[in-house]
């Protein structure tokens, strides 16, 4: 009796009165383990920032939060923006933080809640994508996607106010529905595919390749008759809206946000017509691609190989597509954000500026972890070559660069935001490290290599696992290296102590500051008067500033002396060149 029990159960699906069928417990599972994920990712976001309770990636990050101010009916300020390249989207994201009315600090805070809440859906995503284009198992797809959410280069971001904290998961988000547009061409997927694309152009200038790039990939389909003229209106709708949703916003802020940044000149123009001009902007791009490969350890390199070789093999159309897409888009942003960067005036050259193709990290090595689990070793091998080749070769050219460059007496330019986890893996804190950058990548590769050469699959599996966990580790470790040699000494540099409040400054006092003060403090200053507009001054103070901050600098040139203007002192740190002022 017990046995013809059990078996109408297996047939009609009746519920175990034991517990629920193992199926059931998976799918429940998932959910649990994706948001608990994204959870403690959005927490470790947040405990990362802790540090920095001031802004110190000046003057991007105060461009956007007095933008931001500006929106949510405060006080304007300046941005570093120019016309052409102006977005407001990050700025409307972050906007909310400024209505609560509070101090600068807390208001500052919720910003980073913010970036960490939305960069830590790379989690989902990224596993979403390990499904659903690498056809990848739940297991090897979350261990992916962990491995991707962890990367310094999509974590980092969230410890500023800058839009590259919300590009990377936006990017995912819309390689998905790239693919789920090929896949399944319709009215709702085209419009949710471009309006991905618009919140991209809606966030940074980075989106115009990200439009671009959508707008090929809908005309080709459209062409084949796989979209129909309802869907494609639709895209250009979704797009559109976002366009014209910069539009109003800028025509809403007025003259409230004043406009620092210089229109390109004719460099970008010289870049492509000139030889040496021609040559530079490919060179920066190269260094780009190879940067891409290092931070993931050779992964990047391997996806990239498997994505050209996917983009000319028949069959499989959806994910043949979304590889072109992503391979189009992440060279297009290398080689447009270059040729932007040559358009800026009096601009020393970078060795590299690896930030604006930073949110294409996480979806090449999730491409590289997925070849792990789903390629043969031969043609795995053959990738590996390539990117093995890619590394050597790539770092002997940029040494060269560097090299010739010094020999000139031009050294390129360098520093910690233009690759900061690409410094902490090289230890290049003071100069740049291209062959151990290079020598990390082909480590990685032939890691890759020996791991998948063993032939008991057991044995594999454990050793994959193992290699797995350590990149997750390595990932760790290396943010957390970042957060105490690059953030937290900034952070402490660009915090004034006192602060405002400490000396006494209250609304409705008008507050104006001095050039004299060191830049990071003058800007922080600036920022914790939550209340009116802080203009700069030369050494004349405006003449209704009730409060200034000037330059504190005893016995040296530049000493600001109030009593001249009728100030008296408030109090400042002559240790950091400032002091508040009140007129007397």
């Amino acid at each position: 009796m017990t046995v013809e029990i059990e078996a109408a159960r297996a047939e009609h699906g009746s519920p175990d009165p034991r517990g629920w069928a193992p199926d059931h417990r998976r799918r429940l599972l998932l959910p649990l383990l994706m948001v608990g994920g994204w959870l403690l990712a959005t927490a470790w976001r947040i405990w990362l920032a802790r540090h920095a309770g001031m802004p110190f990636a000046h003057t991007d990050e105060d461009s956007y939060l007095n933008t931001a101010r500006a929106l949510a009916g405060g006080p304007g300020g300046f941005s570093s923006e120019n016309e052409t390249l102006r977005r407001i989207g990050y700025p409307l994201l972050i906007a909310p933080a400024f209505l609560l009315g509070r101090e600068f600090s807390d208001t500052y805070l919720l910003v980073r809640v913010i970036n960490a809440a939305l960069n830590a859906t790379v989690l989902p995503l990224a596993y979403l994508l390990g499904r659903r284009l690498l056809a990848l198992r739940p297991v090897p797809a979350f261990v992916a996607a962990l491995a991707a959410a962890t990367l310094p280069a999509v974590v980092f971001h969230t410890t500023v106010a800058m839009t590259d904290a919300v590009l990377g998961p936006l990017l995912l988000a819309w390689l998905l529905a790239v693919h789920r547009l090929v896949d399944r061409p319709g009215l709702a997927t085209a419009t949710m595919c471009g309006a991905f694309a618009g919140a991209c152009h809606l966030m940074h200038s980075r989106g115009v390749v990200i439009v671009a790039g959508y707008a090929l990939l809908a005309l080709v389909l459209f062409v084949r008759r796989r979209l129909g003229p309802a869907a494609l209106l639709a895209a250009v709708i979704a797009v559109l809206a976002a366009v014209l949703t910069n539009e109003v916003g800028i025509r809403l802020l007025g003259e409230s946000v004043q406009l620092l940044g210089k229109p390109a000149d004719g460099n970008a123009a010289r870049a492509l017509t000139s030889v040496r001009g021609l040559s530079q902007v490919l060179a920066s791009v190269g260094t780009q691609l190879w940067y891409l490969t290092v931070v993931t350890f050779g992964l990047a390199g391997l996806a990239g190989a498997e994505a050209v070789i996917r983009v000319f093999r028949r069959g499989g159309a959806a994910t043949r597509w979304t590889f072109g897409v992503a391979l189009l888009v992440t060279v297009g942003v290398a080689f447009g954000a270059e040729l932007v960067l040559a358009g800026v005036p009096d601009r020393v050259p970078d060795a590299i500026y690896a930030r604006y193709v930073q949110m294409f990290a996480s979806f090449w090595l999730l491409v590289g972890v997925g070849l792990l689990f789903g390629t043969a070793y031969r043609p795995l091998l053959r990738r590996a070559g390539v990117a093995v080749l890619l590394l050597a070769v790539g770092g002997a050219l940029i040494r060269l660069r560097l090299d010739r460059a010094e020999a000139r007496g031009v050294p390129l330019r360098w520093g910690g935001f233009s690759a900061p986890d690409l410094v902490a893996l090289t230890d290049g804190w003071q100069q740049m490290r291209p062959l151990v950058g290079s020598a990390i990548g082909i480590a990685g590769c032939l890691l890759v290599v020996l791991v998948l050469a063993v032939r008991r699959r057991n044995t594999r599996t454990v050793l994959l696992a193992v290699m797995l966990t350590a990149l997750v580790v390595v990932n760790v470790a290396t943010t957390q290296v970042l957060m105490q040699r690059l953030v937290r000494p900034l952070a402490v540099e660009g915090t004034p102590v006192p602060g405002v409040t400490e000396l006494g400054i209250r609304s409705p006092e008008r507050v104006a500051a001095s050039t004299g003060v060191p830049y990071q403090l003058r800007f922080n200053l600036s920022h914790q008067v939550t209340w009116t507009e802080v203009p700069w001054f030369g050494d004349r103070p405006p003449v209704d500033a009730d409060v200034v901050f000037a330059r504190w600098a005893p016995g040296e040139p530049g000493d600001w002396d109030g009593t001249r203007f009728g100030f008296v002192r408030l109090g400042g740190d002559p240790q950091r060149k400032w002091a508040g002022w009140r007129r007397g």
